[in-house]
């Protein structure tokens, strides 16, 4: 597995650098060119880092992690769960709102957009980057599952509390790369409505939680509230 190269001050910039010229690396670009060429994808390729691009490492309070891309048009933007602002709710953003309301009291817009989740510190990561439109799971591939555990292991060297969300069968099976003591797991079901339904969602208190932690080791709560 990749070893990092300890540098004075570690950011993003200095993962993509150790990774570029890895085997894994230039096989998913490869693959990348292909399937966009060839297929319509999502998100549309200029997006598909956003969420490393609108959480800085050093500013990572929350890590969030979906499976991969909504695979309908104009829905993928690159960050997990999110949405533009103007396109419907999708059933697990929705249950994540009345969920957010359920702990803090707070009403939600029906704006699907969590730049202003990652602009805080949460990381919004799918597990894939990308997916062929009307295909769910269409890029899952072993590159891509390369790369996620390497994330994760760049993320563990971040010193500073952090809270990982693991919602589902999937993201849970992910904890055994957690390994910083600073750190909080919290998990539970998926928030899609065929699991949140059957019970293990609601009431969860995960985002109560999740703040309780972070002022509890002295960093800032995340505003949870879209407006």
């Amino acid at each position: 597995m990749l070893q990092f190269k300890k540098v004075k001050h570690m950011d993003w910039s200095t993962f993509f650098i150790n990774i570029r010229n890895k085997p894994y690396a230039e096989k998913l670009h490869k693959f990348l060119d292909e399937e966009y060429h060839e297929h319509i994808c999502y998100p549309p390729r200029a997006q598909m880092f956003n969420a490393f691009t609108l959480t800085s490492y050093d500013s990572i309070k929350v890590v969030i992690i979906g499976q991969d891309p909504y695979h309908n048009e104009k829905q993928a933007m690159g960050l997990a769960f999110s949405v533009p602002n103007g396109i419907p709710l999708p059933p697990s953003l929705k249950n994540i709102y009345r969920e957010i309301t359920n702990d803090f009291g707070c009403e939600m817009t029906d704006n699907g957009d969590l730049t202003y989740l990652a602009e805080q510190g949460v990381l919004l990561l799918n597990a894939r980057l990308s997916v062929r439109a009307h295909t769910p799971l269409s890029h899952d591939i072993p590159e891509y599952e390369q790369f996620l555990i390497d994330v994760l292991k760049f993320i563990d060297q971040n010193p500073q509390p952090i809270v990982f969300l693991l919602w589902g069968g999937f993201a849970r099976n992910l904890k055994k790369h957690i390994t910083n003591p600073a750190r909080i797991i919290l998990e539970s079901v998926h928030p899609s409505p065929l699991s949140a339904n059957r019970g293990g969602w609601f009431n969860q208190h995960q985002f109560k939680q999740t703040n309780d932690y972070l002022i509890k080791n002295g960093r800032s709560p995340i505003n949870w509230q879209n407006h």
